[in-house]
């Protein structure tokens, strides 16, 4: 998480020189203080309906635990559940989607434009005023065409659900909608007001670099406001719209809205409509995430932040610590160990990099490992988040895919044990024949535990893995109800340690809004660009081309899992399945591949993005988490032997695909 976007944390010290040029820029003119201003009121109401949307999710989670106990213990579940959170989910992207705009929460490529900013302030100024002016119009219009279905919703008495079961009124959500997307409207047009006026203020010139740059866009929006002028195949229509995409991304525009002005750009074309363009827009906004499956989002993030929270982490350290600290290398398999099971309770890599970056960095720096190799392989194993269920990755494809999320979890239990057993081995061969890479004078550290501390810590841990996962595997729970069972338990395990606070709550609660909202706002624009996508009919040229050109099934692997690991340099996860895989997933079936294996091989290809530079977001976490400053290139050398390990297990999962059919 997915794009979680604390996947944004390589930003950070970019922002914060970037936040000083625009101050700089600003001075004290009235016009900046009225537009400060603004702002303020914009942030205060986009607060507020943050807290509802945050309320709401927790509100979920309450409601599918009395669901699950009503239906276990009395053999009555609540009626309207699944239609209660199907629409709950729309309604909790759009009242908090204003709020994670402007937390600097919506997903967007910012290796380009973060530096472009700090060299080339103007020029990239205008490109952040042009961006955010169409993330604006983006929204006005989802307001626009969602209106009048509000409006003759509550005229009509439209309802979800059946009647003599359970029904609702389709209005309130649908106003929700109107309400929200014109609250991130305004939230988009004000920040691209606030970069003009700092343009306006600005004498500085824009050098060479940037005007290649607004050379690059014009070109850009040439092509855009040519296209209809020309007589353009479907097919080409669709290559250029991946290859804009691909530009647009690059040069810095937040990616759902890149997807989303695509999108309507490649329907226009086709149909000839834009009355049919944004009604598509209108319906992928309202329709494409309104269904029960989409509640497991937010239940898992909310979980897995909860985890974090109480100090699981630790814990779990302490026990893989005790159980593997005498064997040489020993502490850096109890990091993987610890990251493993960790993961088997969160599901997010970017939590354990910076959980286990504190914890047990500087753990191995005192017993002798060199820093190095400490943090490449907290770095390295905390990609196990996304592999080992529950995973936010495997949820997002089994959407994609359409396939069952269940069946992922249990397809990737034992290629995510053969995962850590492989960087396990790897740290032994380590240690044993690179002494002066992992540290020439190791010491062995494994602590005692009396028998009741080390059941205290070992048991919250089990019972919460047995609840997660037993309820999954043994068709107890499905995995929307798993996830709100998971952070019901983890809220009773945290409050029962005393290691939860009011302030820990609603920072958890903010937090968890914000990733769900990043996530989420990515499959609305994926889907309506898929839908694009389709009609250009480019997924099926992309098959023949493949089978003509005689690659072959292994061929085509080789080939994607290459392109994945490219756009790994400049994307996070989530935004590269979404790109990615609406192309290749047709190619698959058509060649004969299982959907649910290949979506393990691409999880696993996708992750090694997290430790590859320059993006690296897992690296990039590590060293923000660090106590004390390293530079990136050691931490890149440190996780290097962790990427090689990965693409021997990718390698090994493409040739022997029963690894993942074992368990199903």
């Amino acid at each position: 998480m997915d794009k979680l976007k604390l996947s944004q944390t390589q930003a950070v010290t970019m922002r914060t020189s970037r936040n000083t040029t625009v101050t700089d820029m600003q001075a004290a003119e009235p016009k900046f203080q009225r537009q400060n201003r603004l702002l303020v009121l914009i942030g205060r109401a986009a607060d507020e309906t943050n807290r509802v949307g945050t309320i709401w999710i927790f509100a979920l989670m309450v409601l599918i635990c009395c669901d699950i106990l009503a239906r276990t213990l009395l053999n009555s579940p609540i009626r309207g559940v699944a239609e209660i959170v199907g629409f709950s989910i729309v309604g909790i992207v759009f009242l908090q989607i204003g709020s994670t705009l402007l937390a600097g929460r919506i997903t967007r490529a910012d290796l380009f434009i973060g530096s472009f900013e700090i060299a080339n302030p103007r020029a990239a100024g205008i490109l952040n005023c042009v961006f955010l002016g169409l993330g604006s119009l983006v929204f006005l219009m989802i307001a626009i065409r969602t209106y009048p279905d509000a409006f003759s919703a509550w005229q009509s008495g439209d309802y979800y659900g059946a009647r003599g079961d359970f029904t609702f009124p389709t209005w309130p959500i649908k106003a929700v909608v109107v309400f929200g997307s014109g609250l991130a409207a305004v939230a988009f047009a004000s920040q691209a007001t606030s970069w003009a006026l700092a343009i306006a203020r600005s004498s500085q010139p824009i050098a060479r670099s940037g005007w290649i740059g607004l050379a690059v866009f014009g070109l850009i929006t040439a092509a855009f406001l040519l296209a209809p002028y020309l007589e353009i195949s479907r097919t080409g229509i669709g290559v250029m719209s991946v290859g804009l995409m691909l530009v647009l991304v690059y040069l810095g525009m937040h990616i759902g809205i890149a997807l989303i002005v695509l999108a309507l750009w490649g329907i226009y074309l086709l149909k000839g409509s834009s009355t049919l363009a944004l009604s598509t827009l209108a319906l992928a906004a309202t329709g494409s995430i309104s269904d029960y499956v989409f509640g497991v989002v937010p239940l898992f993030v909310l979980m897995g932040l909860v985890v974090g929270a109480s100090g699981l982490g630790k814990d779990t350290f302490d026990v893989a610590q005790a159980a593997v600290g005498k064997i040489k290398g020993g502490l850096g398999i109890a990091t993987v160990a610890a990251n493993a099971f960790f993961a088997a309770i969160t599901g997010v890599s970017i939590a354990s990099a910076a959980i286990f970056t504190k914890v047990a960095v500087p753990e191995m720096v005192a017993h002798g490992y060199t820093r190095q190799f400490a943090v490449g392989v907290v770095a390295g194993s905390s990609v196990l988040g996304m592999l080992i269920p529950p995973s936010i990755l495997l949820i997002v494809y089994g959407f994609l895919a359409e396939v069952s999320v269940g069946a992922l979890f249990v397809a990737a239990a034992i290629p995510g044990l053969v995962l850590a057993l492989a960087f396990s081995v790897a740290i032994l061969f380590m240690a044993r024949y690179m002494p002066e890479f992992v540290g020439n004078n190791i010491s062995n550290c494994a602590p005692k535990f009396q028998r009741t501390e080390l059941l205290s810590k070992v048991a919250p841990i089990v019972s919460l893995m047995g609840l997660i996962l037993g309820g999954i595997y043994g068709g107890f729970f499905t995995p929307t109800e798993a996830g709100a069972a998971g952070a019901a338990g983890a809220f009773i395990i945290a409050l029962a340690k005393r290691r939860f606070n009011w302030a820990k709550f609603r920072s958890v609660m903010v937090e968890t809004g914000h990733v769900t909202v990043s996530i989420l706002f990515l499959i609305i624009a994926a889907s309506i660009y898929s839908r694009m996508l389709t009609l250009t009919g480019i997924p099926m040229q992309i098959g023949s081309i493949i089978t003509d050109a005689g690659l072959g099934f292994f061929g085509f692997m080789l080939a994607y899992v290459l392109i994945i690991l490219v756009m790994g340099t400049i994307l996070d996860s989530t935004s590269i399945m979404l790109i990615v895989l609406p192309l290749v997933l047709p190619v698959v079936t058509e060649l004969g591949g299982d959907l649910i294996w290949f979506g393990i091989v691409t999880v696993i290809a996708v992750e090694m993005g997290l430790l590859t530079p320059p993006l690296g977001i897992s690296v990039y976490v590590v060293k923000a988490s660090l106590s004390e400053d390293m530079s990136l290139d050691k931490i890149f050398k440190g996780a290097l032997p962790f990427v090689l390990v990965m693409a021997f297990v990718t390698a090994l999962l493409v040739l022997v695909p029963d690894l993942t059919t074992i368990l199903l």
